[in-house]
């Protein structure tokens, strides 16, 4: 009875103790209805989740700890709107009360932000995901609710309107937009190369200024990650890949063709008129009707008089030029190569290398092993065939050249 009398008169007349009492107070009702409600939340989220066959969408959620800040919620409310009802503190439950619609205002913006990395994480397992990426559209969206949540939090704590917090930023502007250069160009960038479909994840891109030379991996907010050919990887800064040039490989893949252009160097002492023996063997080189039905008339003046002809006797017919329409009625007759694209074989200006004949052409496979076995098929063909038209590939001299010339010396 004495304890119930004093514990009654400490209530009563104790101010210390009725504010102890009442804090306590306040921090058990709120922890008990963080427990309760926390967990009724949890629950009915998962079953809604379960039940409509969004379970991947519930461990998203739960990976980026929207539960908890929801839980982290309800204790906050609760001493928001309770701290004003104890008594004799006044002045630090006014304190008390900002910090708590503050600490409210962060976690209510870190579950819009988290909701956003969900957005982002299961648009990730899409198939839209594996070209178009919005992980800059949801920095950005993250960056908007920062900056707000800042002013709103500033605002409550200095209790103080949010427009003459916004309004107090026009003073800031320049030294802003000094702090935020970078973050302002990547907004602008990243979104143009979006929205214009300047850039996707797996894009080959060649951009040698940054070494950048393989596929493009992120697309974020401020840079572009790229892994190259050697596994390494180059980021990017995305404004760069607005304002600068580089080489987009997209294309290519998407027409379906990707170019061969290489030359083989011919030794310009191997460069003659055939004569008529000669031509006649060439004759048997099927690939080769074409070019010699074109040039009948001046070939059958030569048959009319062939028991009449010195068979050694020279023709105005080279045989570089007749290699040239081989090799190209060959490209023609790949069924590896684009027949729509363009197909040329041409000699370029004569070097101390001998003279170039360059092959350009698209093979219809486009995956770089691919491509290189079918270039590989080509040139083997055209570089062992070429002794067939007299022909020589220029090579420099090596050692073994230097031992053979000594031995004949």
């Amino acid at each position: 009875m004495a304890i119930i009398e004093f514990f009654i008169y400490y209530i009563t007349k104790q101010c210390w103790f009725q504010s102890f009492l009442g804090i306590l107070i306040l921090i058990l009702v709120s922890l008990l209805l963080q427990v309760i409600l926390g967990h009724l939340i949890l629950n009915i989220a998962n079953r809604l989740l379960f039940f409509g066959g969004h379970d991947d969408w519930n461990n998203s959620l739960v990976k980026h700890n929207i539960y908890k800040y929801i839980r982290c919620l309800v204790p906050l409310f609760v001493v928001s709107g309770g701290i004003g009802l104890i008594p004799h503190i006044d002045k630090f439950a006014d304190l008390v009360g900002r910090l708590a619609r503050a600490s409210v205002c962060i976690c209510f913006f870190l579950i819009l932000g988290g909701i956003l990395s969900v957005v982002q994480d299961r648009y990730s397992f899409s198939t839209m995901a594996q070209t178009r990426s919005i992980k800059g559209y949801i920095q950005i969206g993250k960056l908007l609710l920062a900056v707000i949540c800042i002013i709103l939090v500033l605002s409550i704590l200095i209790d103080r309107s949010p427009l003459l917090m916004i309004s107090g930023l026009g003073a800031l502007s320049a030294v802003l937009l000094l702090v935020f250069k970078d973050t302002l160009l990547s907004l602008v960038a990243s979104t143009q190369l979006i929205s214009n479909d300047m850039l996707r994840i797996g894009d080959w891109i060649e951009m040698p200024q940054s070494n950048a030379d393989g596929f493009v991996r992120d697309i974020a907010l401020h840079t572009v990650k790229v892994q190259n050919w050697d596994n390494t990887f180059t980021t990017v800064p995305t404004y760069k890949l607005f304002s600068e040039s580089y080489r987009n490989y997209r294309q290519m893949f998407e027409s379906g063709g990707r170019r061969i252009k290489r030359s083989i160097n011919i030794d310009i002492k191997s460069i003659k008129f055939l004569n008529f023996n000669e031509i006649r063997y060439l004759m048997h080189f099927k690939l080769l009707d074409g070019y010699f039905n074109s040039r009948s008339h001046e070939l059958g003046s030569l048959d009319c008089n062939y028991d009449n002809l010195d068979k050694t006797d020279k023709t105005n017919i080279t045989n570089i030029s007749i290699f040239r329409h081989y090799a190209l009625a060959f490209l023609k007759s790949h069924h590896e190569l684009r027949k729509d694209m363009t197909m040329v074989v041409r000699m370029l200006d004569p070097k101390p290398e001998g003279v170039p004949l360059e092959i350009y052409c698209f093979t219809s496979l486009t995956a770089w092993i691919e491509h290189e076995r079918i270039q590989g098929d080509v040139f083997d063909h055209l570089i062992t065939i070429l002794p067939e038209f007299k022909l020589l590939m220029y090579q420099k001299p090596s050692g073994s050249d230097f031992v053979n010339f000594r031995c004949i010396a």
